[in-house]
């Protein structure tokens, strides 16, 4: 028999094996001061595009003032325990009611964490009978919740309608052999490559086959749709969406999550999800947080407005220079490059060290070999002079790289590793 560890001792893993010269820079790395358009990196004062602050909300004054006044009255404690048992308060089903309202449904449910929170809604909402269509590039929070379904599951190419009814009738035929039905999970907006689920495509073969639709729209809430309600408001589908999932953690700028849905559907989820009932509260500092973030959401689309006018000033900038931001239609920006992965390091340290300018970098095993992406997260609190000197920079470090300068720089770290 052998040693339970041994495979960690013999290999660390794709991105595991580069942590000896990646760790604290490249992953894991630690960026200090008030979230904002601008933070400190190793105590130099970088750009920032990898904090998902989509509306400015994380140091806007009447947020933060309602959180300290939350702390003061509530602590970080209250409530203790789980929301059936000693967890739920009247603030937690205030939120709830505006949530539902400002999403247009007829009931929601506040969660304590959005990965977690979907995992579990995921599971509670299929049988061993039932069957799984969700998209190939689907976030891991949904990929570990269809990893607990005991039925049949089927992965449909990245937004492919050929393929979405393909595996749609694969599914029905099945769900018709046990019993059971058909669950289908699309994402709002795709977090790596910003592109919108075809939600409004998704929704019309509801006409040709039997299936309920659950949209994680963790990147679209608060960013799309005229009033800020996301991916589904945005292509006029809404009310087409069977449960709608949203977190907290991204325009919102705080913790936790929610499930929206017909009321029917979220007594039954409430009472069976099991991250839920087993699990702590969402603290009513958050809660009272929440609410005040919603608050301003509700009350004008100027923090929207303003990110989609820095959202479209960098994107057509990056087109106009000549950049494959991909097939984006949300907030979020890739950029793509070619170059391996000790090539990737060499450009971001370039960018951070030189430049100024923090973003995230995605390589294999996320993206394919030979492909480096850089992951733009635009903000409210951007300037024009911050989009300005990120383009005169990406211009640089794409020349850099096209003419092998980073090649060689990369040289030395792969003859260090013996590679």
């Amino acid at each position: 028999m052998k040693d339970l560890f041994a495979k960690i001792y013999r290999d660390k893993g794709p991105l595991g094996k580069w942590a000896d010269q990646a760790e604290g820079y490249f992953v894991f790395p630690k960026l200090e001061g008030q979230i904002s358009n601008r933070m400190k990196f190793q105590g130099r004062e970088v750009i920032t595009w990898s904090i998902n602050d989509y509306l400015g909300l994380a140091n806007n004054p009447e947020v933060r003032k309602a959180d300290e006044e939350a702390v003061k009255k509530w602590g970080s404690a209250y409530p203790m325990g789980a929301r059936m048992m000693s967890g739920h308060t009247e603030l937690h089903e205030q939120l709830q009611n505006e949530l539902a309202e400002f999403v247009s449904k007829e009931s929601a449910y506040v969660l304590n964490f959005g990965y977690q929170g979907i995992l579990s809604t995921i599971d509670a909402l299929v049988g061993k009978n039932d069957v799984i269509v969700y998209d190939v590039d689907a976030h891991a929070c949904i990929i570990d919740g269809v990893r607990l379904h005991l039925g049949k599951r089927f992965t449909y190419k990245h937004n492919d309608l050929d393929s979405i009814e393909l595996n749609l009738a694969r599914a029905e035929k099945i769900a018709e052999q046990t019993g059971g039905g058909v669950l289908f999970i699309s994402e709002g907006v795709f977090g790596m490559r910003g592109e919108q689920g075809k939600l409004k495509e998704i929704v019309e073969l509801k006409k040709k086959y039997n299936f309920r639709l659950l949209v994680d729209d963790a990147h679209g809430f608060g960013t799309l749709g005229k009033t800020g309600a996301g991916a589904g408001e945005e292509q006029g589908v809404q009310d087409q969406i069977d449960v709608y999932f949203a977190t907290f953690a991204k325009s919102m700028a705080s913790t936790g999550a929610f499930i929206a849905a017909d009321k029917e559907i979220i007594d039954y989820l409430k009472y069976n999800l099991r991250s839920q009932m087993f699990a702590k509260s969402l603290q009513m500092s958050l809660v009272e947080g929440a609410l005040k973030r919603l608050e301003l959401l509700r009350r004008s689309t100027d923090f929207k407005d303003k990110l989609w006018e820095n959202v479209n000033a960098l994107q057509n900038g990056l087109k106009d220079n000549g950049f494959d931001i991909g097939t984006t239609t949300s907030c979020v920006t890739p950029v793509y490059l070619k170059g391996s992965i000790p090539e990737a390091m060499a450009l971001v340290k370039d960018l951070r060290e030189n430049h100024g300018i923090f973003c995230s970098i995605v390589v294999y095993p996320v993206i394919p070999k030979g492909l480096i992406l850089l992951r733009m997260i635009p903000t409210a609190t951007h300037t024009m002079e911050d989009i300005d000197l990120t383009l005169k920079a990406f211009s640089a470090i794409r020349e850099r790289l096209e003419n092998g300068t980073y090649k060689k720089l990369s040289q030395a770290l792969m003859e260090k590793m013996g590679e």
